[in-house]
């Protein structure tokens, strides 16, 4: 299994701490996000990880090169990376053709369970899905009927529709693409509802990854491995 990591945005909503870093590189307890991903992948026993890149590229490079030692790392650059971050997910499209793979956000805080319990999935296509969240907009929402996903996105849906399209001024994430996918392929949902995580977009987000998450985290682990 192939690990794609996207960290290639600039993410202007955290400047002025982006202006120079890559997100992924901020700190949560003392450490870099993207290098905590890195172990926690390893620790699941995944042994290859793709990372698209774009802004402070080299800086995400010389991290990479500090990962676990039976951990492969490699850098894909994405030229187009201030475009959206579908364009990075298509960078790796010859890896996702290629054999099973983890699609992942390099600005995630999250516990390794979140891993273990979606390599051990027997679904062949699946999201997690935490089902106790606070709706503030920014959240990608899943919908479900039964077992199956059927629709994702930050907006509400309607419970059905005629056709469907996308004001993006040449900009789209990757979960719109997703969201068209879930219709014509089955994915299953992975629940996680429980533990701790966060995405940071906002300097909030940071502050909270740092001060409550990460502790949550930190304890779990802990426990995982008395």
């Amino acid at each position: 299994m192939t690990a794609i990591i996207l960290a290639a945005g600039v993410a202007r909503r955290l400047a002025p701490l982006t202006d120079h870093t890559q997100k992924s590189l901020l700190p949560v307890g003392g450490r870099p996000i993207l290098a905590r991903m890195l172990e926690a992948l390893h620790a699941v026993g995944v042994r290859r990880a793709v990372i698209i890149v774009g802004h402070c590229a080299d800086q995400v490079r010389a991290l990479a090169t500090r990962a676990p030692a039976d951990l492969a790392v490699e850098c894909l650059d994405n030229p187009a990376y201030q475009q959206g971050s579908v364009l990075s997910l298509l960078t790796a499209r010859n890896l996702i053709r290629g054999g099973p793979t983890l699609i992942m956000d390099a600005d995630v805080v999250f516990p390794r369970e979140f891993l273990r319990r979606l390599v051990t999935s027997p679904a062949p296509n699946a999201l997690l899905i935490d089902r106790s969240f606070a709706d503030t907009g920014e959240e990608v929402k899943i919908y479900t009927q039964g077992e199956r996903v059927i629709a994702l996105g930050k907006k509400v849906m309607p419970t059905a529709w005629d056709q469907v399209g996308e004001e993006s001024r040449g900009l789209c994430e990757y979960e719109d693409a997703i969201h068209l996918i879930v219709g014509r392929q089955p994915v299953a949902g992975v629940d996680v509802t429980g533990l701790p995580w966060t995405e940071v977009d906002f300097v909030e987000d940071l502050r909270r990854a740092d001060l409550e998450v990460f502790p949550k985290i930190a304890r779990l682990e802990g426990e995982q491995h008395a």
